[in-house]
């Protein structure tokens, strides 16, 4: 069988690790993959946001299977455009993919049937929006409409900052057209849960809890990244509050997309924050979360191949998705700098084999030598019979992995451990 994954970071590495357990798996494509994963699969220099390219290419090896792991090529029709090819995918449509394309729609889905967010408003000029803010609760939350790598959502502690953040979003289009419409909406407090989940449409089946670090520094300072590392599962994440949002969130979101014709298949991924007044959703992604993937995807232990073609299929019901007992830590080695302005080209060097457990996010190959190629560089990621064991084993493999300029936090999974001292 030949696989073709569309995209090329840290996500799609661990994607593809899991993928290559199933025997009947003779080839897997990377369409572009990076340095990295050319260890695991044929990396293809087409962009994963080039549809005309990713399509002429499964064409043209007979592709048997593809997954689209990316926001960008599933929001623009990349699953639509396959499909269209008789070429099964793993992802949503684009008509469902708006769940994440579009912070307006996502909202008003969950004013509309119920499902528990906080309170927001909807702008389309700057001066609505800025008049609002003279008398919006402080702090408060911006966002994007659409799709901005992820730095689309800004707290703002303060009303300057929410005004500034308004102009730049607006006025100074930092974020292209994905600020022509924002939503500002209430600030929420309490932990927050990472559930990434299987659904046909039919069942939505929940994978193990994460917890992401955004901030770029320790103690949760600094600037928002992609994310800094993961933990799972979420010690906050206790069985009495995931009855709870499978009840509340997760089947009522499934049943709304398809109330509205937009059936979702794929990983719908939420983010959730757990409040004084219980569960609510902060955000919808319509894709594996990226580095919650490399936490989870090593926990699973039922064939992944399999639950996915059984999502493209919709008979998810007839498959038994299990997870291990154990924990997972991923700390992301990143360069200096990042997320703003950073230098690569340095040589990725590792002591014995720890490498062919690490998920490369951002590298390239150069004469056989694996260089620094993006802001995040490496997910050392590792198990664990519990969660501190998981974390030392991961920062156990950081000391062996060695580039100039490289920088981590030291304090991936302290939160967590602190929360699961507060359980005990």
């Amino acid at each position: 069988m030949k696989i073709m994954v569309v995209g090329g970071g840290g996500r799609e590495h661990a994607i593809i690790k899991k993928l290559k357990e199933n025997e009947s798996v003779e080839k897997i494509y990377a369409l572009p993959g990076n340095g990295g994963i050319a260890a695991d699969a044929e990396c293809v220099a087409v962009k994963a946001t080039d549809l005309d390219g990713i399509c002429e290419f499964a064409k043209a090896n007979a592709i048997d299977y593809a997954v689209v792991a990316p926001d960008d090529p599933l929001v623009l029709g990349c699953v639509d455009r396959l499909n269209e090819l008789g070429i099964p995918c793993f992802g949503p449509e684009a008509k469902a993919a708006i769940i994440e394309g579009s912070k307006v729609f996502s909202k008003n889905l969950c004013k509309k049937y119920g499902i528990p967010t906080a309170q927001y408003e909807v702008f389309t000029d700057v001066e609505s929006a800025l008049n609002y803010l003279e008398t919006a609760p402080i702090p408060t939350v911006i966002k994007a409409d659409g799709l901005a790598l992820g730095k689309g959502v800004i707290i703002a502690e303060t009303r300057e900052d929410a005004k500034k953040a308004v102009k730049e979003m607006m006025e100074d289009k930092v974020f292209g057209k994905s600020g022509d419409q924002i939503v500002i909406e209430e600030f929420l407090t309490g932990p927050e849960v990472s559930v990434l989940s299987f659904t046909d449409g039919k069942v939505v089946v929940p994978m193990i809890s994460s917890m992401d670090h955004k901030r770029a520094l320790d103690d949760d300072k600094g600037l928002n990244t992609g994310g800094m590392g993961t933990v799972a599962p979420n010690p906050y994440y206790t069985k009495s509050i995931a009855d709870r949002c499978m009840k509340e969130i997760f089947v009522p979101t499934m049943n709304a997309m398809n109330a509205e014709g937009r059936t979702f298949k794929g990983c719908l991924y939420f983010g959730l924050m757990l409040t004084p007044n219980g569960p609510k959703v902060i955000e919808f992604n319509c894709r594996f979360g990226d580095p919650e993937t490399q936490v989870v995807l090593p926990l699973l232990k039922t064939d992944l191949l399999e639950v996915m073609q059984a999502v493209t299929n919709s008979t998810l019901s007839d498959v038994e998705v299990e997870f291990s007992e154990e924990s997972a830590a991923c700390v992301v080695m990143a360069s200096s700098g990042y997320p703003q302005k950073y230098e690569t080209g340095f040589e990725i060097t590792a002591e014995g084999d720890v490498m062919k457990d690490i998920f490369v996010a951002g590298a390239r190959l150069e004469d056989g030598k694996l260089l620094t190629g993006g802001g995040r560089v490496l997910g050392v990621t590792a198990l664990g019979s519990c969660l501190s064991c998981a974390i030392n084993n991961a920062y156990e493999k950081v000391n062996k992995v060695h580039f100039d300029n490289a920088f981590y936090r030291k304090d991936i999974g302290k939160r967590a451990l602190q929360a699961q001292k507060g359980n005990d």
